[in-house]
Formats: structure tokens, sequence, C-alpha cells
């Protein structure tokens, strides 16, 4: 693999969320340019992302203490460090306040947020006791800015995100570890498959919300999550980047 390099050749990240949409996008983007990765979904079909040698595999919640201490583990284990996290796991739920159950309020807060904390606490570790850096990219929304109607849990989910990655990248500044937020816009995945069975065309309907009348792809995401994970970005932490077709413009 020798183009595009983005000085990545031979790096290692962990990206969570893996099996689909965005996540194995950031899979492939970095797989493109050298980088070795593990790579983490609660859905056993990101074993179909297995490559010898390049891409190893784990099956886990994210929101789980264990899934984030093996995850990071399994870097060392079989690519010998850890340069790159990508928290890119979530969940969402499209509920009014008054209809918001406990339940729905922590589901997403425990992967959006916990998940998310226990992964770039477990990272922070192994980048800082390497003593070479490191970068985080913790995958938001443009909820981390602005509120969404019917969406409590999910917006305070990843305004909590959003505030989490400013007190890393306070806190690793001084050991070289980065960390900063994407936050896109719609995207055209799956997520909400399983609560909507016509999640593409329900996506696809905020296409006029954003100024470039459409919603985003997987892989335009990608590009600017590879962007802060590489020495590219090397000057930025603690930015929120939004990549939202310009939702956020008004």
């Amino acid at each position: 693999m020798s183009e595009p390099h983005d000085g990545l050749e031979g790096a290692v990240a962990l990206v969570t969320g893996a099996s689909r949409g965005v996540g194995r996008a950031t899979v492939a983007w970095l797989r493109a340019r050298g980088a070795r990765v593990v790579a983490s979904d609660l859905r056993p079909e990101v074993r179909e992302l297995a490559e010898p040698d390049a891409v190893a595999c784990l099956v886990g919640d994210v929101a789980d203490e264990e899934t984030a201490v093996r995850s990071v583990a399994l870097a060392g284990e079989r690519f010998g460090r850890l340069d790159i996290l990508v928290n890119n796991a979530g969940r969402t739920v499209n509920k009014p306040l008054t209809e918001t159950t406990v339940r729905d309020w922590d589901g997403l807060m425990g992967v959006n947020a916990r998940g998310a904390f226990l992964h770039a606490r477990e990272a922070f570790r192994a980048m800082r006791a390497r003593g070479e850096g490191g970068a985080i990219v913790n995958v938001g929304s443009y909820t981390c800015t602005v509120a969404l109607p019917e969406g409590s849990a999910y917006s305070a989910s990843k305004g909590a995100l959003a505030q989490l990655t400013k007190v890393i990248a306070l806190e690793g500044g001084p050991h070289g570890i980065r960390a900063n937020v994407v936050a896109p816009g719609v995207v055209e995945t799956d997520l909400l498959d399983d609560i909507r069975d016509d999640s593409r065309a329900y996506l696809r309907s905020f296409a006029g919300a954003h100024p470039l009348g459409r919603v985003a792809q997987p892989a335009e995401i990608a590009e600017v999550i590879g962007f802060l994970a590489s020495p590219r970005s090397s000057f930025m932490t603690g930015a929120v980047v939004a990549a939202d077709g310009g939702f956020t413009a008004a």
C-alpha cells in the first residue's frame, strides 16, 4: 500500500463501531494508508474486516469497561502499540422529552459518552506510557453544539462527548496526545435500522436542512476523521470540527 500515505504507514489504530457505516469506512481509510487496525463492535459482523497481521477484530459492548481494556490490550499484543483511537460507536433515540425513558437515557449515555470515556482513558494510559503521543478522534454530531428536537438523550450525550474531548486535549497536551471531535451532519448509514424500517429514506429526508442539499456519505466523514488522526493535523487539539454540509452555519 504505497499511496496515499498521510504519515500513517505502520501506525496502529483502534476503531469502535467498526462493523458498518462511518466506522467501517474509517477502517478502510486507515488501511489504505498502511495503518494497522483493531476493529471493535458489538456486532459479530466486525469479524468480516479481519486481515492477518493488519486488522484484529474484537466483539464487545463499548459501554463495558472490560471491552475498553481488552481492545487497547489487543492493540499492544498484536501490533506492539497504539497511536490512534477513533471513538465512533454510537446509538440514537428520537423521542419527545416526556416520552424518553430512563432506559433510553442510560442506553445512549452508556454508549455515546461512557463508552468514549472508557476507551479514551485506556488509550490515553497506553499512549502516555509509550511516550510518543497519539491522536484521539471522537465522532460526535452537529448536536455537540446545537440541540435536536426529540433528542434530549442524544443531544446531551454528544454535548458531553465534546466537553470530554476538551478535557482530554488539556490533559494530553503535555504528553503529545491530541484529541478532537468530528461533528457530522446527517449521514446516510444504518444507525437507525434497529428502530426504523425506513431508516435510509428517513435520513435522506433531512437533505434540505443542509446548505449543500444532501446528507453525507460515510466515506466523507472518514476523510475528516483520518485527517484529525494523522500528523497533517498536528497543531489541532480540543477542536469540534463541523463536517455537516453547513447544517450549523446559520
